[in-house]
Parts: structure tokens; sequence; C-alpha cells
């Protein structure tokens, strides 16, 4: 049994048990990938795969107890690499941070530009997506924390804690009709065209929430993923824009005006992620104290500690 059998195990699962992009992802040959399943399943003495002539189609009940113990030993193998490399470069290594464009754009420029004043040997990446991507790249290791509004906290592998809490607000060009109300309802959003965040993104199922329990069908005109986009074509007239409140600029969004509807929609929290069982590097703990001041250090290694059915 080695290493490269294990990591040949784990990846057939994450491809799906496409053997051709598992080969691809370990840059090895399928052939290779093929006798190395073999080779692991007669030293085992057990079938891990299912199978239907050469393709596999899923796990046999052994090899679903086998995966979960690889997941743990391959963990624990690049723990055992960050705790070298923590002892051995205190204040040098690569950070990788996934998360979305609203996050990126308008909550982390603070504490970004604070990370790379005290840690400025550390590579700093910013990988942007989905919250679902976000969460499946800490889970796989590919980002040391994730920052999102969604699914973070649905993973049981992932330890998130609370970030920030926030409302979406309403943005209209200036002079638009809705300023010369007194308070805005979802009655009069009802009346025009909304520009809004995709499905998914940025609090966008507390806004068909909001709606929805009101039993309007708002005209949803124009979806995307960022604020800047909304924001654009807001600008353009298409229609009124509701987008977090902390996307909103006064100087740089000067065309527009911001109304603040903190009782139409439910609030929102922003959380931020890590991989449970993970070994976090001391600029990695660091971060996420930044972020949520009030953990401290020993609050975040209990919560990290795996849970029971989910190492």
């Amino acid at each position: 049994m080695n290493f490269q059998q294990l990591r040949i195990v784990r990846e057939t699962v994450r491809q799906d048990f496409n053997l051709t992009e598992v080969a691809n992802a370990l840059y090895t040959s399928q052939p290779g990938v093929s006798k190395h399943i073999k080779d692991l399943e007669d030293e085992l003495g057990i079938e891990v795969f299912i199978r239907r002539g050469k393709r596999l189609l899923g796990l046999t009940e052994p090899g679903k107890e086998l995966v979960s113990v690889v997941e743990r030993i391959l963990l624990d193998t690049q723990n055992l690499r960050r705790i070298a490399d923590q002892f051995a470069s205190r204040e040098t290594g690569h950070f990788v941070v996934a998360t979305t464009h609203t996050q990126a754009r308008y909550a982390l420029p603070k504490i970004i530009q604070w990370f790379k004043a005290d840690y400025p040997k550390v590579h700093l990446t910013l990988l942007q997506g989905s919250p679902r991507e976000i969460a499946e790249l800490v889970e796989t290791g590919q980002a040391d924390v994730g920052i999102a509004t969604e699914s973070l906290d649905k993973v049981p592998e992932l330890a998130s804690f609370p970030f920030y809490s926030w409302h979406h607000a309403v943005i209209v060009p200036e002079g638009h009709p809705l300023l010369a109300l007194e308070k805005v309802t979802l009655e009069a959003l009802g009346e025009y065209p909304i520009i809004t965040y995709h499905e998914g993104f940025t609090g966008r199922a507390h806004i068909d929430k909001g709606f929805a329990d009101a039993g309007i069908v708002p005209d949803i005109v124009l979806s995307a993923i960022d604020a800047d986009v909304i924001k654009t074509y807001v600008n353009l007239g298409l229609g009124v824009g509701i987008v977090a409140s902390v996307a909103y600029d006064a100087e740089q969004d000067r065309n527009l005006a911001l109304i603040p509807v903190p009782d139409l929609f439910p609030a929102n929290t922003t959380r931020i992620a890590v991989r449970r069982g993970t070994y976090l590097r001391s600029y990695v703990h660091a971060f996420v104290e930044k972020v949520c001041p009030d953990l401290g250090e020993e609050a975040i290694k209990a919560v990290l500690k795996p849970q029971n059915g989910a190492e």
C-alpha cells in the first residue's frame, strides 16, 4: 500500500469514477491508475469499486468505509507537512482564500491590507467563485479558508464562524419615484422591474423569501453574480436594484441613491470556513481571528475537531 494508491482512490471518487479524468488530475496514465487500484484491492482482499466491465460505477460497502479512512490519512499527511513548514518558516508560505466577488470587493480589502502588512512574505491568492464552489475548494484542500454568505454552514466537513451580518438595500437612479415615498414596501418594489443577484449568491434566497411571504411575484428582469453589474444596469434605467448594503459606495455610486430597507428581507450572515481536522498555519489562525475577533485561538481549535462520521 502506498500514498499514490490512496490518492487515486480519493481522486476516483472526486472525478465521479471517470478514470480518464483521474489520470489527468494526477498527471499519470489511465492504465497506471487501473493497476494501482487492482494492486490495492488485491493487497486488502476486497473490492473497493463496483464495476461493469472496465467501467467503475461506484463504491462497494467496504469501499465506502475505506474512502473515509483514506481521506483521514491523506489529510493527516498534509497536516504533517504543514506542521513541519510552520516551524521551519513561520512567516512564509502560500495562503489561499476562496470567496465571492461581493466579499472580495467590499468586505475584505482592509483585512487583506492588514494581512499583507503583517505577513509580507506569505503569498496570498484570492479565488473567486460561487458559494458552492467555495465550499468545495475548502473541502478538497484547494483553499485554506472560504468566505461566503451561503453554503458554508451546510457542509459537515467544514467548520464555519460568523463574519458579519448585513441587510439588503434598494438602489435607484437619482430622482426615482421610490425616493419620494416615506417608507418603501414590498408592494411598492413590486411595481418596478427588479435587478438583483443570481440564485445562490449574496442572500438571493432571502430576497425570494421576502417577496414570497408577502404573496408578491417580482419582475426580475436581470440577475447577476456581483453588485457592480447590478449597479451598472440600474444606472442605465433598466430597473430597481436590490444589493447588499455594503456594496454601495456613496462616492463611486454618486449617480445612484441607496434606500435602506432592513425590515423587508431577512438578515444575512457572511461566514468564514475552514476544513475540520486541518492543521492551520499561524498566519491562517491570525487571519481567522482578525475576521472573527471574539473567537480566540482555543475556540477555533475546538471547533476544528472532526465531527463523528464526518472526518
